[in-house]
């Protein structure tokens, strides 16, 4: 039996979020530039998009670029630009085919106008699908969504719009970058790294957190697979006890 037959197709995450880490330690071991490593990276990414749109999860979210990325190299950076315009340009069609909506998450406009027009314009040219919504994380950073979130909310008290009384979890989420998003089920990070890592802090408060030693450009689906399996096993108890979700 493989791994994709022992899935249990009504427990699956509805939203599967992913930090993609390690293409530069995958490029250094193997004695390549580090640009090499992000190549590889990018067909990890097809290939882990194409097998969620093929078990139905409704959103993938996958970490491409922090804030904190635009400290890299110039030229690491310029590459992961010309990669990302690459890769839009490719896939679009991979989208169509498979009725998957891509969607976009954090401060946009500071990409480079080539990237930020052929985004929009793939994003555009998907809006329709319905399958599964594939959201990249560009330039986004969560303490940055978090700041920029209190200070619209604390726009509208100060003109107002909004009551503070009136502020719960449904004000905070609609001012979110993914405000029409669910909250993350599970969140996979590769390379060996347990942390999160400024990445959907508010979003992942009763995620499954999983954690895999495999390197991003070595990810495949049945790594995919364990993952969701290993997610399927545990006890998802928000809060409550065991007891309480027996009755």
């Amino acid at each position: 039996m493989t791994l994709l037959d022992q899935i249990d197709k009504s427990k699956l995450p509805t939203h599967l979020a992913v930090i993609m880490d390690g293409n530069g330690r995958w490029a250094k071991q193997k004695g390549l530039f580090r640009t090499m490593g992000h190549e590889k990276g990018s067909k990890a990414v097809q290939e882990i998009v194409e097998a969620c749109g093929k078990l139905n999860i409704s959103y993938l979210t996958l970490y491409a670029f922090s804030t904190e990325n635009w400290k890299r190299p110039k030229l690491e950076v310029e590459l992961l630009m010309k990669l990302l315009v690459a890769s839009l340009r490719k896939e679009i069609k991979t989208l169509q085919e498979n009725d998957i909506k891509l969607n976009a998450i954090g401060n946009l406009e500071s990409l480079p106008k080539k990237v930020y027009k052929e985004l929009l314009d793939v994003i555009k040219k998907t809006e329709n699908n319905s399958r599964m919504t594939l959201t990249l994380a560009l330039s986004y950073g969560s303490r940055e969504e978090l700041t920029k979130t209190v200070q619209e909310i604390s726009h509208k008290v100060k003109n107002n719009l909004i009551s503070p009384e009136n502020i719960d979890e449904t004000v905070i989420n609609n001012h979110l970058y993914t405000q029409n998003l669910p909250d993350v089920d599970l969140l996979i990070r590769t390379s060996g790294e347990q942390r999160i890592s400024n990445f959907l802090l508010w979003q992942i408060a009763y995620a499954e957190l999983y954690f895999t030693e495999t390197l991003w450009p070595d990810y495949t689906k049945d790594h995919l697979f364990e993952a969701i399996l290993n997610y399927q096993n545990r006890e998802r108890r928000f809060g409550k006890t065991s007891e309480q979700l027996k009755e």
